[in-house]
This record gives structure tokens, C-alpha cells and sequence, in this order.
């Protein structure tokens, strides 16, 4: 995110406290951190509110921001700061500090707005309120106090925010055409996959979804063996000292499920790694086998509060493309620059462009200082070797190590983090990963993790939306729907049909039970690629009449010719969506 875009975003949810101060006083105030595309702000309401408040809160807003009262930043020690929001009534922000103190701050910083508004905040903050962006008001939700359901429920509001009044006008727009795009409501008129009461936020695939994914695992593993990758398979329960022992128990443990098994501890796996380092050392290796590549199509579970939960994005449970590297340090480099040309040729495949954030040391984590400063520049050093852009992400890299997070550009403009490559020298250190080097002495493998599609689920919901459902001809669940005109054309109707299906072609037949228009209507919202229309000229002539869905002009082509250039187009996973030829 622009940083002076975080500012005037962080400096709007000041105002939306400051606005909701005003209108309702006895309201304590939580946090409001700026977002993607705007802010929130959490609050402790002492009388429920209701979205038709949002007008009234945003008008309160303006006026406010039409004051221009300039943003203070003052320090004060922690037990004056705590005095200081008690004598105020602010008990969240009381227990902020309190959380400071244990980190060993002696200090707390606020912004006060003339003397009308006081917030425990580090900021920074824009010069005055008047300065604020263009912003607006969008829903309320309910949330937890610092996530945990055993807090409070708070009332919290979001909001959009940008520079200007036409920055967010085009975002708006952006938005309006997201929710034409919402995988959730093409998922289902496609028939690819649905949720169910019986197992919130764990999503059932239908058949036509399963060739989608079928298809996108048969690519994803046609590249790796070609990058000389071994495919692993780990369980999905593994005993409960094992994730002690990778860390993820003291650092991941509030986003995973547990089971008891002979009355020993067990979990649910949210991650896949420790189960690879178990398959790396059943065996002792040699300097010679490295770099080894280690792919793993694994299904992981993870904890997700209930309001978090939307569609395949945030599920509870998804399927990771993972791979582990185990190499050499004087193999890192190349290993790494492997990685981002393998998914760099993958996302080509659908015309996502990607930039890339180098993800720094977070607060929570594991291995000393030494570990982690040598990790972070040797990423650095990489990308800088490999000729790429990238951006400085800062705390955001896993708890075991840095990472590249590869960020791809959908065909609206909306960013998604997918890929991932994460320089591990922790856990081989947990785990005593070892190999035989050229002087005969035991080494340390360094360890890379990474993901191209990250969650097969999630990368499948962006790619509906991306192409709203009408993917290429090599993906889609239905590749051909055959329309006879009425039933006198049924029989050189069905021989395409037959020819097709012996070529693999995955085609319907959708007989002349309703009037042509209708079943073409019909065809074209499954977002079919091709649809075949067959009357008398192209029963006479052995042709075959070709629409696409978004496309004008029709073709007509003799069967042979059309059925040759389909598998073409195929075999050779043809990003032909905006096509309006059979070339």
C-alpha cells in the first residue's frame, strides 16, 4: 500500500472515532487500523447499532473533517498513560497499554484533535482532519475484541477511503463489477462446488469442479516433474509433540484443530512442512542428491472465526501446493530464481501479471537475530540477481523465516497474494536435518518452502472471477455444448457428439426440448467456450456453426478442422478466452 495513502486511511478512522465520540458519547473505543481499501473501526456500543446509523456517523464525519483540527502526537509514561485513558473511561485501550508494558515499553503514544478527541495510537496521522481523503461509510459487522471469542463482541465499521472523490468514484465501479464477478454466485450456476450448514466454511466439490481442479493439478504436476520435483503425500493428523517440535504449537496454535487418539494429543495439520522433514530424514543423504525438490498436494485445516468465512477465500479447510527444497547455501540462489520462473510460467498461462513484497522478520517468531538477518539479505541478494522489482513488506514473513509473497493482478485490478518462497533456517535446525558433504563431515540443509497457487481453492475462486467463469478452452468443466436445431438433426448432431468424446473432448449434448434462443441463452450462462449449433446447411455440408460467449461474429467450419484446432488449442492450454477466431 502507498504509504501516504496509509496515513490519510489510518487518519480517516480517527475521524470515524472522533464522529462517533461526538454523536454517541459513551461509546469506548477499540482499535482502527487502515485496510486494503479504506479502514475499520471497532467500538463498544452501549446501545446496538444499525447500518441505517452509517448516513448520520459519515455526515458527522464531514463536518468534523471540514474543521481541519490538526493531528498531536504526545508521549506519556505508562503509568501516566494508563491514568490518563482511565480518567476517560477507555478500558480497551487500558488493556493496550498494559500489553506495551509487558513488551517492556516505558512509554505510550497518543494523537489528541484539539480538545475535543484523545486516541492511544503510534500513528502517523495526516496534518489535520481536512486532509482526510474522500471516504465512505459501508457496513457494520460484529467482531471479538483482539479476535478472541472469548472477549466482548464488538460493533465494528468499515469504510472506504482514497485520495480523491474520483479515486474512490473508479473503486466504487471496481466494486460493483467484483460482485458481478463473485465466485460464490458463478460457483454454484456453474455447478462447480457448494457449502453447506453441516460443515461451515468447508466447501463440497461437484463434479464439474473437480475437473477443474483435475486439470489445473495435471498442469501443476506435468512442470514439476519437468523441474525434476518427487511427490510426497503426509497424513492429515500427526501427533501433537511433532508440533511442538516445528514450532507451530506455541506460534500457530489458536488456528488449529485437535483430536485424541489412544489417549495421546493429536492435530489436525494447518500446514504441511513438518510432515515433509519427516519423509527427508528417513533416510541419510548425500551433498550429491542436493538440492532435493519435495512437492507435496496436501489438505490442511485451519481455524477461521465464523465471520471471517467467505467462500473459497477464507475456508477452513484448502489444499496447498506446497514443495520443500532442501539445498546447499551455494544453492539457494538458483533455487530461488527457479521458483519465481516456474511461477512466473504458470501465472502466464492465465495473463496474471505479479509483483513481488520481500516479507520481514515478525514479532512472533523463531531462531536468533544472526539466523534472520542472514536469511533476509540473502533473499535480497537473489532478487536483486534475478532482475526483478520487489517491495520491502516489513514483519509480515512467516514465524520460521523471511519470504517472497507474489502478488498477482486480476483483469479489474484487484491484487491477490498467492505464491509464496520462504528461506528457512530454523527448522532443519528443530528437526536435525542433515546431509554428507564433500569433506565427509554431517552439514545443515538450508530449507525453502514454497506455493504457486497457495490454496488451490483460493487461486480457483480468483481465476472465476478474474475470467467470471468463461475459462480457457483447456479448463473449462465443459469445453463444447452441441444444439441440434430441432430433432431431424439429431443424428449428424450425435456424431459430433461421438467423435468428440473419442478425441476427449469434454462436450454436452442439449437436445431441442426448448426453443434454439433458450438453450443458446442457457449454454452461454454455464459459460460453455463453444457453442456448436447444427441445422440443415451444416447437416448437408458436414459443418459445424461456432458461437463464443462475448464474441460477435459465428464461424463455420467443417467438423474435422474444428475438432483439429480445439485439441490444439488444448493441448497447448491456450489462453484463448477473447478469441473470435478457431485459429
Amino acid at each position: 500500500m502507498n504509504q501516504n495513502l496509509e496515513t490519510i486511511r489510518h487518519s480517516a478512522a480517527h475521524l470515524l472515532a472522533m464522529a462517533v465520540k461526538e454523536l454517541y458519547p459513551d461509546t469506548k473505543l477499540g482499535t482502527g487500523p487502515a485496510t486494503d481499501d479504506g479502514f475499520y473501526y471497532d467500538f463498544d456500543f452501549s446501545e446496538p447499532l444499525s447500518s441505517d446509523n452509517l448516513g448520520k456517523i459519515q455526515a458527522k464525519m464531514q463536518e468534523i473533517k471540514n474543521r481541519k483540527i490538526p493531528f498531536e502526537q504526545f508521549t506519556l509514561p505508562i503509568e501516566e498513560a494508563k491514568n490518563k485513558v482511565s480518567s476517560i473511561n477507555e478500558d480497551y485501550k487500558i488493556e493496550i497499554i498494559e500489553k506495551l508494558a509487558t513488551r517492556g515499553e516505558t512509554g505510550a503514544s497518543f494523537y489528541k484533535n484539539g480538545d475535543e478527541f484523545l486516541d492511544l495510537c503510534a500513528g502517523p496521522h495526516v496534518e489535520d482532519t481536512s486532509k482526510t481523503g474522500s471516504f465512505e461509510l459501508t457496513k457494520i459487522a460484529g467482531t471479538y475484541w483482539q479476535g478472541n471469542s472469548d472477549n466482548k463482541m464488538l460493533t465494528r465499521i468499515y469504510g472506504l477511503c482514497f485520495e480523491n472523490d474520483k479515486a474512490l468514484r473508479l473503486h466504487k465501479k471496481m466494486l460493483e463489477e467484483a460482485l458481478k464477478r463473485d465466485h460464490r454466485k458463478i460457483g454454484k450456476k456453474m455447478d462447480l462446488f457448494s457449502f453447506h450448514e453441516e460443515g461451515v466454511g468447508f466447501p463440497f466439490w461437484h463434479n464439474k469442479g473437480m475437473i477443474l481442479r483435475n486439470e489445473l493439478l495435471s498442469m501443476w504436476r506435468e512442470k514439476h516433474k519437468r523441474e525434476n520435483y518427487e511427490e510426497i503425500s503426509t497424513p492429515i493428523i500427526l501427533n501433537e509433540a511433532l508440533w511442538h517440535r516445528s514450532g507451530h504449537w506455541q506460534n500457530y496454535k489458536e488456528n488449529m484443530y485437535f483430536t485424541q487418539i489412544d489417549e495421546e494429543a493429536y492435530a489436525v495439520k494447518p500446514m504441511n512442512c513438518p510432515g515433509g522433514m519427516l519423509v527427508y530424514k528417513e533416510k541419510p543423504h548425500s551433498y550429491k542428491e542436493l538440492p532435493i525438490r519435495s512437492a507435496e498436494i496436501g489438505l490442511v485445516h485451519r481455524h477461521e472465526l465464523s465471520g471471517v468465512l467467505h467462500g473459497l477465500f477464507r475456508a477452513r479447510n484448502f489444499t496447498q501446493d506446497d514443495a520443500h527444497i532442501f539445498c546447499t547455501k551455494d544453492q539457494i540462489k538458483d533455487e530461488i530464481i527457479g521458483v519465481i520462473n516456474l511461477i512466473a510460467e504458470v501465472y502466464d498461462l492465465f495473463d496474471l501479471s505479479f509483483h513481488i513484497e520481500l516479507s520481514t522478520r515478525p514479532a512472533k517468531s523463531i531462531g536468533s537475530d544472526e539466523m534472520w538477518e542472514m536469511a533476509e539479505s540473502t533473499l535480497k541478494d537473489t532478487l536483486e540477481a534475478s532482475g526483478r522489482e520487489y517491495k520491502i513488506n516489513e514483519g509480515d514473513g512467516a514465524f520460521y523465516g523471511p519470504k517472497l509473497d507474489f502478488h498477482i493482478k486480476d483483469c479489474i485490478g484487484r491484487t491477490w497474494q498467492c505464491a509464496t518462497c520462504q528461506l528457512d533456517f530454523s527448522m532443519p535446525e528443530r528437526f536435525e536435518l542433515e546431509y554428507k558433504g564433500a569433506d565427509g563431515e554431517m552439514h545443515r540443509p538450508v530449507m525453502l518452502h514454497r506455493v504457486v497457487f497457495g490454496s488451490l481453492e483460493r487461486f480457483i475462486g480468483i481465476l472465476i472471477e478474474h475470467f467470471e467463469g468463461l475459462f480457457p478452452t483447456w479448463l473449462a468443466p465443459t469445453q463444447v455444448a452441441i444444439l441440434p436445431v430441432n430433432d431431424a438433426h439429431n443424428d449428424y448432431a450425435n456424431k459430433v457428439l461421438e467423435e468428440m468424446k473419442a478425441n476427449d473432448i469434454r462436450v454436452e449434448f442439449h437436445s431441442a426440448e426448448t426453443s434454439l434462443g433458450k438453450r443458446i441463452r442457457e449454454a452461454e450462462m454455464s459459460k460453455i467456450p463453444h457453442i456448436i449449433v447444427i441445422g440443415d446447411s451444416e447437416c448437408e455440408q458436414k459443418t459445424l456453426t461456432i458461437r463464443r460467449p462475448k464474441v460477435k461474429a459465428q464461424l463455420n467450419l467443417k467438423k474435422e478442422e474444428f475438432i483439429q484446432k480445439l485439441l490444439k488449442r488444448i493441448n497447448q492450454r491456450q489462453n484463448d478466452t477473447n478469441e473470435n477466431t478457431e485459429s
